[in-house]
């Protein structure tokens, strides 16, 4: 019998939807399941977009361009402009959601071998689109305690090697909420500059940061204009994280032209997704200012509702809507599948995604759960009960 690749055994599970089979036999007995493992917003999508669909009137879903509609693409310049990031169209490339823009960015502009650095915890597809690449991540731990402040510069240092070709952030993170500040901002320039590295950046959570701090996007960074690769999503802007509408966006003509080769490959992006994805660009600031106070008061919520319980600590995100607390468990992961398998409070459980999936270093998030604060109040204020009840029943088994 034929045996699947080693890409296929290396590629790891995702700690986001690995549960969902356990989720899915919980619903089926009839147990109502708070799903606080994955960043899909309840809110709802612009009414522009759906009206966008429901006009849609074409006799033929023709492919589109492989780079995207150009009418697409100069809206993305004009919404980036707002942010101080100036881009012709030409600069922005259509991808199916932003996981394809990294996985792409990767194929582009690394070599089998060839070694990305990570502060970790990091976005887990991260892992898997590197595994695809055939490129090795090397991670720099970041620190709860520390509500994971980019590590020291030095720490970057000691992993470069004559095979490191990248460094690769998100900002605002997922899965901590951190935001990056201007002086660390600035510390990863002088790295990438210093080493001539890519700085590929993940920065599709930069409608959300509620410290007043400042957005510092990678393409604000003097100096390194030719290694920036940026990578955005409008999936949780809008609520739109079905249409699957990404962007890879940099200024690197040589980059934008490898990456053009993936594209026509695949054809083209989605084509109702662009039209969706346009018709929300505009004219929805009320829709954004109204979800980005929906944000600021869940995060509330849920921060302080898992800070009140035992044992129980989550540093206060500062973007993004996701935070990562620490438990009282010894494995989280297991925690996390007896709530689906063994537990219920009044016929309802909740689901979370477990810490250790976020770390590429082994033992790293044993203790620790990524949480998502995309339900509504209501909700959040539940699950966060539950998992208080969930905690004292766990626990108490095991004394």
């Amino acid at each position: 019998m034929p045996v699947i690749s080693q890409r296929g055994v290396e590629i790891p599970s995702s700690p986001i939807r690995k549960l969902a089979p356990l989720a899915n036999n919980a619903k089926a007995r009839g147990i109502k399941v708070y799903h606080l493992n994955i960043g899909q917003p309840d809110l709802p999508t612009p009414e522009s977009a759906l009206e966008a669909v429901r006009k849609i009137d074409r006799q033929v879903l023709e492919y589109s361009p492989s780079q995207g509609f150009l009418s697409l693409r100069k809206k993305l310049a004009e919404y980036y402009s707002k942010y101080r990031i100036e881009l012709s169209p030409d600069d922005i490339i259509v991808t199916s959601g932003g996981s394809e823009a990294v996985l792409f960015a990767f194929l582009s502009c690394l070599n089998p071998g060839d070694e990305i650095i990570i502060p970790e915890p990091a976005y887990a597809n991260y892992m898997a689109f590197a595994v695809s690449a055939g490129a090795v991540i090397k991670t720099v731990p970041s620190s709860i305690e520390t509500g994971f402040a980019l590590p020291p510069v030095e720490k970057f240092e000691e992993l470069i090697t004559d095979r490191t070709k990248a460094v690769l952030i998100c900002n605002p993170n997922n899965p901590t909420g951190y935001l990056y500040s201007r002086k660390e901002m600035n510390q990863i320039r002088d790295l990438v500059k210093k080493y001539d590295l890519y700085l590929f950046s993940d920065e599709v959570y930069r409608e959300f940061i509620y410290t007043g701090s400042p957005y510092i996007s990678a393409c604000h960074l003097d100096g390194i204009e030719e290694n920036v690769v940026l990578i955005d999503s409008v999936s949780k802007r809008y609520s739109e994280c079905g249409i699957r509408i990404g962007a890879l966006v940099t200024k690197n003509r040589a980059v934008r032209d490898a990456v053009m080769k993936f594209c026509q490959a695949r054809l083209s992006p989605p084509l109702l997704g662009q039209i969706v994805a346009e018709a929300s660009i505009e004219g929805t600031e009320e829709y954004s200012a109204d979800v980005y106070e929906q944000y600021v008061e869940r995060r509330k919520c849920l921060i302080d509702g898992l800070n009140k319980i035992p044992g129980v600590y989550s540093p206060i995100p500062m973007g993004a809507f996701y935070t990562v607390a620490r438990i009282p468990v010894d494995d989280a992961e297991e925690f996390c599948k007896w709530c689906l398998t063994d537990f219920d409070y009044e016929g309802e459980t909740i689901m979370m995604a477990p810490g250790s999936g976020f770390y590429a270093t082994p033992g790293m998030g044993k203790d620790e759960v990524r949480i998502a604060y995309a339900l509504n109040i209501e909700d959040l204020k539940r699950s966060v009960f539950i998992l208080e009840k969930a905690l004292e029943a766990y626990n108490n088994e095991r004394k």
